[in-house]
């Protein structure tokens, strides 16, 4: 029998799966990827016509291709998107040409610094077309005419992005955001896809408080139409999280949303530090990932980012040395966990009314002593109680009363279900 595959490792055969697919922010590679994805989740795929308008931003016309090389006088591809999907300038429009490569070279992005690596280019709003190759490919190309095609569409089409839902007990909700637009960079953001997909699955083995909306879309064109198409209902969203660049050796790295004291802000800063993890926390910048959208000032949402290392933070990042090498089980799982942890929180975080408000209740009376005994920390347990008693008024949440006392959130909870139990406090 074969041995048990952990989920980490399962999440990295899950990035392993998608990194040859050529993804951009519209077109098959996305339909594909989402494809896959539904193989472990059930997804509701919607897709919105070129030309629709979303806030400020019009859908754009749907980016496919087949094939497109370099190649020289004999025949030979010298540069060849059949062998990665980044060789080519993402959206490049058609072209079937020979020129020289002093004219060629106008088109062509290498990384001079990282001379064996391939970097990673779009040009979605301009109508342009590029090739993508290791600076010591381009030193020993020859001078003379080279053969070059790229065989893509430009046309009418769609942007397609999915949805998949968590029902929870409430239908305040909480959204959890990865994009789904790069071609083949494992962390970014392939490794945030199959956290975030495997965190769903996770959610729904359990009863959740809030419902959880997971979002597979194209950045920043894919957050705008998801907004603009749900504007009458983002009401809803009282919390929420972008997953990027989750797979990387690098610390934890939360970047608390615009508002800075959003209940996921504080969530997330009290699991990091309770949990001792190395961690980073940076304030809100209108630079990023999809939560710059979430953050506009006209929606304000209390979305935040967990990411391990930054964008732009590590050589990698945008390259070719960006593959499933780079990224591993065990930060995937790390990262997977981080997220559980918060959420677990957040589920459970409630405001309580002491119903015996004057002078300290009798606990022994009531059995809550003696459920303690034997237990390795029941004086932290029965701190916990009296801590939970005391800050019921209405106002201080358990997350507040976790941080003032001092005391861990899974002991603060428990107290709060054996006083509330006891007929003690009342959410």
């Amino acid at each position: 029998m074969a041995p048990m595959t952990t989920t980490g490792e399962q999440m990295h055969a899950l990035v392993e799966r998608l990194y040859p697919l050529c993804r951009s922010i519209t077109g098959d590679g996305v339909r594909d990827t989402l494809e896959i994805v539904g193989e472990y989740l059930p997804l509701q795929t919607h897709e919105v016509p070129t030309g629709t308008r979303v806030l400020d931003w019009t859908v754009p016309q749907e980016w496919n291709i087949r094939d497109a090389y370099i190649a020289d006088t004999a025949g030979n591809r010298v540069v060849d998107f059949a062998a990665s999907s980044l060789h080519v300038l993402g959206y490049s429009v058609p072209v079937s040409a020979t020129m020289p490569l002093s004219e060629l070279r106008a088109h062509l992005h290498t990384l001079p610094d990282h001379p064996t690596w391939v970097p990673y280019r779009t040009s979605y709003y301009k109508p342009d077309w590029g090739f993508c190759l290791a600076q010591e490919t381009l030193d020993a190309l020859p001078d003379g005419d080279y053969e070059v095609r790229v065989d893509s569409t430009l046309a009418d089409g769609h942007l397609t992005y999915a949805e998949h839902v968590v029902p929870g007990q409430v239908p305040d909700e909480v959204i959890v955001s990865c994009h789904v637009c790069h071609p083949s960079l494992a962390n970014d953001n392939l490794a945030g896809i199959a956290v975030a997909t495997f965190l769903a699955r996770a959610l729904a083995e359990t009863k959740p408080w809030y419902t959880y909306r997971f979002l597979f879309a194209p950045g920043t064109i894919g957050a705008i139409t998801w907004l603009a198409r749900n504007r009458e209902r983002v009401d809803r969203v009282k919390h929420g999280l972008v997953l990027a660049c989750a797979g990387d050796p690098g610390r934890l790295t939360y970047k608390q949303s615009r508002r800075g004291d959003a209940e996921i802000d504080r969530v997330m800063r009290h699991v990091l530090r309770s949990s001792e993890r190395p961690h980073h926390i940076t304030e809100f910048t209108p630079y990023g990932y999809d939560e710059r959208q979430f953050c506009s000032p006209g929606f304000d949402l209390g979305v935040g980012s967990l990411s391990r290392t930054p964008y732009a933070g590590y050589p990698e990042y945008h390259t070719s040395a960006d593959n499933p090498d780079f990224v591993s089980p065990e930060a995937m799982a790390d990262t997977l966990a981080v997220c559980r942890e918060a959420f677990g929180v957040l589920d459970r975080d409630r405001r309580y009314r002491n119903l015996s408000p004057y002078g300290e209740p009798q606990l022994g009376r009531r059995g809550l002593y003696e459920a303690l005994g034997g237990r390795s920390d029941a004086k932290q347990a029965q701190m916990a109680m009296l801590w939970v008693l005391n800050l019921s008024d209405g106002e201080h949440s358990l997350l507040d009363i976790a941080e003032r006392s001092g005391l861990p959130f899974d002991t603060v909870a428990g107290a709060a279900d054996a006083l509330e139990g006891a007929g003690l406090i009342k959410a």
